[in-house]
């Protein structure tokens, strides 16, 4: 009987899981393409709301490292950076460069819009989405 409940709780969690892609469908890709070139970038800067995903995942992949070397860590700070940001955008912790920032400013906060497990759902889906993918 316990099996059977745990499996019948496991199977209902994952059917319930939030899909970061989604996520972004609904709550990014107003403002940020899923992906692009760095030519096709520059070509077009000028229409461009807000950086390519492509782009702020390899810039936030660069910028947060620990001297840790575990994939895991740095994975789970690249999450908490981008749950904390998205709520509290601002120019000290922003990890463009100052063309960009130039360009775009900071994102506007989605605090009120995105809950706890659409943040987490995101960010793990940033992280994963472009890993081994350059801009």
């Amino acid at each position: 009987m316990k099996n059977i409940l745990l499996t019948t709780l496991l199977l209902g969690s994952t059917l319930f899981a939030t899909d970061g892609y989604e996520v972004f469908k609904n709550k990014c890709q107003s403002c940020h393409a899923e992906m692009m070139t760095s030519e096709y970038a520059l070509a077009h800067i000028n229409t461009l709301v807000a950086p390519p995903m492509v782009e702020v995942s390899n810039r936030l992949k660069e910028n947060i490292q620990t001297t840790d070397e575990e994939e895991d860590v740095n994975r789970y700070l690249f999450i908490l950076f981008v749950k904390d940001y998205i709520i509290n955008p601002n120019l000290d912790n922003s990890m463009c460069n100052s063309g960009a920032i130039e360009k775009f400013g900071t994102m506007p906060s989605l605090k009120g819009k995105i809950n706890e497990d659409e943040k987490q759902a995101v960010a793990e889906w940033l992280y994963d989405r472009y890993e081994n993918v350059k801009f």
